[in-house]
């Protein structure tokens, strides 16, 4: 199972409101669970993955409201940059580590294989590259915080 089929599937889970699903293969175990669930503490074993939906989705949906018109009046002045998104749901972060120096900051040059930040999903740190070359001119999400699928991360002056 690749990370879009697996992203797939918690997606798939967590709109289903199912509290907890179990999915096994000759290759691997995957143990997705819900705050349904009524669990509060996820229990870390070498080969299930643990899965806890966000529980103020409510609260969030009007939240990011707010933050989408001001992403459409920013975009009329922002058109000629490129947007870096996230290919993955997970947790932002601009250091590879808490004791180590930023990844990119505002005016860094990047190239496509430049690693721009670091993406915490389920434990796992992956690293994500610009994909485009340019001059950083916005970073558009705050260290630590949760992002989306498709959420734009940083835009990219090209010229």
């Amino acid at each position: 199972m690749d990370s879009k089929e697996l992203l797939n599937l918690i997606r798939f889970v967590a709109k289903a409101g199912v509290s907890e699903v179990k999915y096994k293969t000759k290759d691997f175990e995957i143990n997705i669970k819900t705050p349904l669930a009524g669990c509060e503490a996820v229990s870390y074993v070498p080969q299930p993955v643990a899965y806890q939906a966000p529980a103020a989705a409510p609260v969030a949906a009007p939240a990011a409201a707010p933050a989408a018109e001001t992403k459409t009046e920013s975009t009329s002045d922002d058109s000629k940059y490129i947007t870096i998104k996230s290919p993955m749901i997970g947790t932002f972060y601009r250091k590879p580590s808490p004791d180590k120096d930023v990844f990119v900051n505002v005016g860094s040059e990047v190239k496509n294989d430049t690693v721009v930040c670091v993406i915490e999903a389920m434990k796992l740190f992956n690293q994500i590259e610009a994909e485009v070359s340019g001059k950083i001119v916005k970073i558009l999400v705050d260290d630590a915080s949760p992002v989306e699928y498709d959420q734009p991360l940083f835009l990219v002056d090209p010229s």
